[in-house]
């Protein structure tokens, strides 16, 4: 008996344990289902206002000088003699005596000039009072006719007239050839290479040093066909003089010196009279005064052959939208937040762009919220949180409301969406 109850008992135990579980499994309550909310993004926004907008149109060139010349020598000789100015890199005046060639021989031969015009003026003199002498004779001998040429001695007259004439004018020769003994300056400029140095003998031909005006330079600037439209450039007509046109946009020129931008300031002065044949744009000339003047000792003057990045003074837009180009979707497209914070796309007209920013002249209107973030799936509908500069922004619900986190303006409590918008009031 003892031994049946060891097997039974255990076997009771257990069926009774089956029999509450299955009992509790049975009656056990059914789980409440729930829908995990859909989580909304948060974007950074702006609200869109107009504004005026200066374009600046961009542009690139190389700085070159306004005049470049060689310095050649008219006569031939030794160089006696050259400026403390006459140097690579140095400065001069206009008409300043850069260098001197050994003059000697051209003063000789001023002098042989001067001895040969005497001559010849004294003999001019001679054949002169011959001439009237002979004129003398044939009134008293003529018997009233018309005297020969020959007989008056008009070519021989002539002839001595010539020859003294020719001698004056080897006079002023070699006077001119003395002078150029000592070459000048032709106007203010910088030397930018030299060729020649005391000791040296040159010729015409010889070219002595390289030379560039420095009282302002010049720099060739392409624009582009669509650029033309937002700028007021200064162009010629047949019958229009240089100075009559005012049309003179300002140009700031950024240059790389060393490690460190450096900045000049310009003027467009002229533009080109055709367009460039292989890219099709057209060239504007900028030109900046005083290139070499000190400014301060931070700011070096510009270069010859530098490389220079110009920013043109445009137009001025008015009553136009300025928005980061990275708010620019498909290149004409903007993502808008509504009503209930909802996604609208929409297309605009995009007239500028100008480094990060775009500027829209239709498509928008004044006080619309425009998404600033990049939303991978921008589908119209979609709903998201606006921030402005950190702050929630309330959006209307459709009812003339605005939303807080969790209630309306009223303080009624508000739907799901309305909870999940956390937004704040407007100031």
């Amino acid at each position: 008996m003892q031994k049946l109850l060891k097997w039974v008992a255990p076997a009771v135990f257990l069926m009774l344990c089956i029999g509450i579980a299955s009992i509790l499994m049975a009656t056990k309550p059914e789980p409440q289902r729930r829908i995990p909310p859909t989580p909304v993004p948060t974007v950074n926004a702006m609200r869109l206002a107009k504004q005026t907008f200066q374009v600046i149109v961009p542009s690139q060139g190389v700085v070159q000088a306004r005049t470049r010349s060689s310095l050649i020598p008219q006569v031939s000789g030794e160089i006696t003699w050259i400026s403390e100015s006459f140097r690579s890199g140095g400065f001069f005046k206009p008409d300043e005596e850069l260098v001197k060639i050994d003059p000697r021989d051209y003063e000789t031969a001023l002098v042989v000039a001067k001895a040969t015009l005497a001559q010849r003026a004294s003999a001019y003199e001679v054949e002169k009072a011959q001439h009237e002498q002979a004129k003398v004779n044939w009134g008293r001998l003529g018997n009233g006719e018309k005297a020969s040429a020959l007989v008056l001695r008009e070519p021989q007259l002539a002839e001595a007239k010539a020859l003294m004439e020719s001698a004056a004018a080897n006079v002023e020769r070699a006077e001119r050839d003395l002078e150029r003994t000592v070459i000048k300056a032709p106007y203010e400029g910088r030397i930018m290479e030299k060729n020649v140095d005391v000791g040296q003998t040159v010729s015409p031909g010889t070219t002595l040093a390289e030379i560039f005006a420095t009282d302002y330079v010049e720099i060739r600037l392409p624009l582009r066909n669509e650029h033309l439209d937002f700028v007021d450039l200064p162009e010629m007509f047949r019958d229009l003089k240089p100075q009559e046109s005012l049309l003179r946009p300002a140009v700031r020129l950024t240059g790389q010196y060393g490690s460190r931008d450096v900045t000049w300031n310009g003027r467009v002065v002229r533009t080109q009279s055709a367009f460039d044949a292989r890219s099709r744009e057209l060239f504007v000339i900028a030109q900046v005064d005083d290139p070499y003047g000190k400014v301060d000792e931070e700011h070096p003057p510009l270069k010859i052959n530098q490389y220079v990045r110009a920013e043109i003074q445009g137009d001025h837009l008015e009553d136009v939208f300025v928005v980061p180009r990275a708010a620019l979707r498909n290149n004409d497209e903007v993502v808008l937040i509504g009503k209930d914070n909802k996604i609208i796309r929409r297309a605009v007209e995009v007239i500028w762009r100008q480094g990060e920013q775009v500027v829209i002249r239709d498509g928008v209107t004044e006080g619309e919220v425009l998404c600033l973030s990049s939303l991978l799936f921008a589908a119209d509908g979609a709903e998201v949180r606006p921030v402005i500069e950190g702050e929630p922004v309330m959006m209307p619900d459709g009812k003339g409301n605005r939303v807080r986190q969790g209630k309306t303006e009223e303080g009624k409590p508000g739907n799901a969406s309305q909870t999940q918008a956390n937004q704040t009031k407007e100031p």
